[in-house]
């Protein structure tokens, strides 16, 4: 889709006024109809609108009026920003639509269940809740409890699978580099979040190890003491 200018009508109405642009040419610029041009000009369309000057607006240059008004064939060109300001980063929590927010606490349950790892303040805004609730879904003193089925917030639409993916990242690596520095701490939590590469290698040199002739054997020496008795 091709840029537009900001407040098309009325872009269209000033250069209507003050300009020999061909109504084909306004058209495209401001992405209008021909006809919707022409109703304008004649006062059908956008009666009381008050023009905007695009060249003030920095959406275009005198020298490209120039050019346009001396050829019917010149399409205008939106003018772009010499610099671009970066959006700043959004604060706060996320915003969930009304429709969404009654699967929260589920997503919430998901998150504890999962995820243990993951604190209270990333999930509240990861999901765009309060810690008030998260609690309250933890402790299983939430109004609704008996009712919750924790399911994941991406299937549910209250986050995306990437945003999902960066909390639990961040806070496993968070949790690992403390059990590192302080393995004490942890030492009664269960399984950590190290990989567990060692135990898949230890898994494997003892089926390397396996050897069925023997296996076969013992039974054999036990089928045979018990045929003796």
């Amino acid at each position: 889709m091709a840029d537009l200018p900001l407040m098309p009508i009325a872009t269209a109405v000033w250069l209507i006024d003050n300009t020999s642009l061909t109504f084909d040419q306004i058209a495209e610029f401001c992405g209008l109809h021909p006809l919707q041009v022409k109703g304008i000009a004649d006062g059908d369309v956008g009666a009381g609108v008050r023009g905007i000057n695009p060249i003030t607006t920095n959406q275009l240059t005198r020298d490209e009026i120039d050019k346009a008004e001396k050829d019917s064939d010149h399409r205008l060109k939106l003018s772009r920003p010499k610099t671009i300001v970066p959006e700043k980063p959004r604060k706060g929590g996320r915003y969930t639509p009304v429709s969404k927010r009654q699967n929260r606490p589920d997503a919430i349950a998901w998150m504890v269940r999962n995820h243990p790892e993951v604190t209270d303040a990333q999930i509240g805004k990861l999901l765009g809740t309060t810690k008030t609730t998260i609690a309250a879904v933890r402790d299983r003193s939430h109004w609704n409890s008996a009712n919750l089925v924790p399911r994941d917030p991406v299937g549910l639409g209250l986050c995306s699978q990437i945003d999902l993916d960066a909390v639990v990242r961040k806070a496993a690596a968070k949790r690992a580099k403390l059990m590192k520095e302080n393995p004490e701490a942890f030492a009664n939590e269960g399984p950590s979040l190290e990989p567990t590469q060692d135990k898949e290698e230890e898994t494997e040199n003892e089926n390397r190890n396996f050897d069925p002739e023997k296996v076969f054997a013992e039974f054999s020496d036990k089928d045979q003491s018990s045929d003796e008795n």
